[in-house]
């Protein structure tokens, strides 16, 4: 059973895992590990009083990696899942941990959420002002091209998308706010 204080029964024998994977078990022999020293197994001294911890209510489905049986017993539920990234944080935790679709689509998720909040903040009183909340005016009071220019950094490589993320949703909010002007022009000349 999982998160308990006793260490689990290895399914295979080391010698199997030895023969499967190439470097597995360098670190079994104690001598070759720097933390043994400050390794060790003492449950009393952690002053917890129960074997398995309470678990934490479940009042709205939560998502779960399939490699593990059931949720932790303490989880986060400051920012449930909602709209589009939700849906794709869902779909991704279908695929296992160890699969580069999943991470992939939980970084989508990541890029979708931002631009949901920026369109969500047009819909506001004070909504996303680009120009001083993205750090623009720094790029000219602070050297921005030249810190880029011949310095081999790994961020000018993904540095044609800050752009559209950042104003996509403001040129998408205009084009909607054009196409409905357009849209009442033409009823009304009917």
């Amino acid at each position: 059973m999982p998160y308990t204080a006793k260490k689990p029964q290895p399914i295979t024998s080391r010698e199997d895992m030895r023969r499967r994977i190439p470097g597995w078990g360098v670190d079994l022999d104690p001598m070759d590990r720097p933390s043994v020293p400050r390794e060790r197994f003492d449950p009393g001294a952690t002053g917890a009083h129960w074997e398995f911890p309470d678990r934490q209510p479940e009042h709205r489905r939560r998502e779960r990696s399939i490699e593990h049986k059931f949720l932790t017993p303490v989880f986060g539920t400051a920012q449930p899942l909602k709209g589009l990234s939700g849906g794709i944080r869902r779909y991704a935790y279908r695929y296992g941990e160890g699969r580069a679709a999943r991470w992939i689509m939980l970084l989508a998720a990541d890029r979708v959420d931002a631009c949901e909040g920026h369109l969500a903040s047009m819909f506001t009183r004070r909504p996303d002002n680009p120009i001083t909340e993205t750090g623009v005016l720094s790029e000219f009071s602070h050297h921005g091209l030249s810190a880029r220019v011949g310095k081999r950094r790994a961020d000018v490589n993904h540095q044609w998308l800050d752009p559209l993320i950042v104003g996509g949703p403001w040129v998408l909010a205009g084009a909607g706010v054009f196409a409905a002007v357009r849209a009442a022009r033409c009823l009304r000349g009917r």
